[in-house]
């Protein structure tokens, strides 16, 4: 007989209950991956909907700019000491990728590293190079945010022609003074290089900063994530100030607004005049302020005339000096005898 067609020797029949302990294995197993896939399902970041974060990023950036989250409720040394007490939250919001969207050398290139020179030389000259290099990752961390335009010069020049920049240096003059050529070209290799991919990591995907001798209200509503110089960053709460929101794609051109410069200088002389005329609110006593070297009594300032004490310095004029002159009764003295100024000098 054929050696294929011998028969296989028969297998010994596995009891019901040895089976049973198989069989409960493989049931746990497929139920803990099922499990397991529907929780990794539920609980996986699902991606950002760029269409909703771009809705409530604008709604919270008019409100930080325009609405009553704008209002700077502290200034100098006060806003110096409340900053101090904001704590730093810790998370940079991951780390950010280089930005390379725009090729080197092209004409778009040129016009994206003066928009960012600019915001780098006006709002952080004399800032250290940490600081400027912060200020070049805030706006390239913008562009790629869904709720800012998507160029160099978009960012940098937003709300030119409306009430509120983004950056005041658009819209305060700044861009009527000449700038350093020293500081200047400090700014452009910072931008030359924040174009070519250098990150600053210490303010990761933070898209907001002021000044720290200023208090915005919405510095206590946005995750604070570190100082540089005199700059405090910040990044938007929640997923959204994260790095994962930094999806959005350059849009491939850059133009620099034409801006009426004339016009700007007009504007902001008019609002100068109308601050010299602005009436004044005097407060008693205050309006002059003593200094250490006067010698007055409490409730004087040391010769300088105060307009909001009680009284008033009543002057007569020339005129009244002379009638009354005329009018005053002339003793006569009497020839051989002399006045008593005389007798006691």
């Amino acid at each position: 007989m054929n050696q294929l067609a011998t028969p296989l020797p028969a297998q010994p029949e596995i009891p019901f209950r040895s089976r049973r302990p198989f069989a409960t294995t493989v049931c746990v197993a497929a139920l803990f991956l099922l499990v397991t896939g529907l929780a990794g399902h539920m609980f996986r970041p699902s991606p950002l909907d760029p269409g909703s974060l771009r809705a409530a990023e604008v709604a919270r950036l008019e409100l930080m700019t325009q609405g009553a989250q704008a209002e700077i409720i502290g200034s100098g040394d006060n806003a110096e000491e409340r900053n101090k007490l904001i704590p730093v939250a810790g998370l940079a919001g991951g780390t950010v990728a280089p930005f390379h969207a725009i090729a080197a050398g092209s004409e778009a290139y040129a016009v994206a590293r003066k928009c960012l020179t600019q915001a780098i030389y006006y709002e952080a000259a004399n800032e250290p190079i940490a600081g400027k290099r912060a200020v070049a990752q805030v706006v390239l961390n913008r562009v790629r945010h869904p709720a800012y335009p998507k160029s160099v010069c978009g960012v940098v020049y937003q709300g030119w022609n409306q009430t509120t920049c983004q950056f005041t240096f658009v819209c305060d003059g700044a861009l009527l003074r000449a700038p350093m050529r020293t500081k200047w070209q400090e700014a452009e290799e910072i931008a030359t290089e924040a174009l070519a991919g250098t990150t600053e990591q210490a303010v990761g995907s933070a898209t907001n900063y002021h000044a720290d001798y200023v208090l915005p209200r919405w510095a206590f509503t946005l995750p604070k994530v570190a100082q540089i110089g005199a700059h405090i960053f910040y990044r938007m709460p929640g997923r959204w100030g994260s790095s994962q929101a930094l999806t959005a794609r350059w849009d491939g051109s850059e133009a620099i607004p034409r801006m009426d410069l004339n016009a700007l200088r007009l504007k902001l002389a008019a609002q100068s005049i109308d601050a010299d005329l602005a009436p004044v609110q005097l407060v008693p006593g205050l309006t002059v302020t003593p200094l250490a070297s006067d010698r007055h009594a409490p409730q004087d300032v040391g010769g300088r005339i105060d307009m909001t004490k009680t009284w008033r310095p009543s002057m007569p004029l020339p005129a009244d000096l002379r009638s009354a002159s005329s009018q005053a009764p002339i003793e006569a003295i009497p020839a051989g005898t002399s006045s008593q100024a005389d007798a006691t000098s």
